[in-house]
């Protein structure tokens, strides 16, 4: 499993016009499944975003994480993350997850955030045609993964 983390200020999910998901400062963090991904990968994804250290400490070192910062977390299904774009000028999508797999991971990382981030994540929707805005804090943004067995 994959997630592109991004550091916030601000960010929202849209669908059909309508926010429905939304933080203030926090991570962006966009979700990609890949074929043979399982829970055991997503626990450990959410485990890794939530520990994943990219907020500035009193002397400005990328000392502390979402949960030390007590931010939200935006998380966003993206199957395109899994796609091979090793050759070519169009991605393949042969590497990512069917969709049932996927929706069911993405539910199994949202459920180890919120475990672990009680009433601190927002989310898109699954399969839906979403628009995401954020200000990305820094920039900072990281690739993250929890590589399948």
């Amino acid at each position: 499993m994959i997630a592109l983390i991004q550091r916030a200020t601000y960010g929202c999910v849209r669908v059909g016009g309508e926010s429905i998901g939304e933080i203030g400062p926090g991570l962006v963090c966009l979700v990609g499944v890949a074929q043979g991904d399982g829970p055991d990968q997503a626990r450990r994804l959410a485990e890794r975003v939530m520990n994943y250290r990219v907020f500035p400490d009193e002397v400005g070192r990328m000392n502390r994480s979402v949960r030390d910062q007590g931010g939200g977390v935006l998380a966003v299904p993206q199957f395109t993350l899994a796609a091979d774009t090793q050759r070519g000028n169009r991605p393949s999508f042969t590497p990512a997850a069917d969709p049932a797999d996927a929706s069911r991971l993405f539910d199994v990382f949202v459920t180890a955030l919120r475990e672990s981030h009680p009433g601190g994540v927002a989310t898109g929707r699954f399969g839906a045609d979403m628009q995401v805005e954020l200000v990305n804090d820094g920039p900072v943004t990281f690739w993250l993964e929890a590589p399948t067995p």
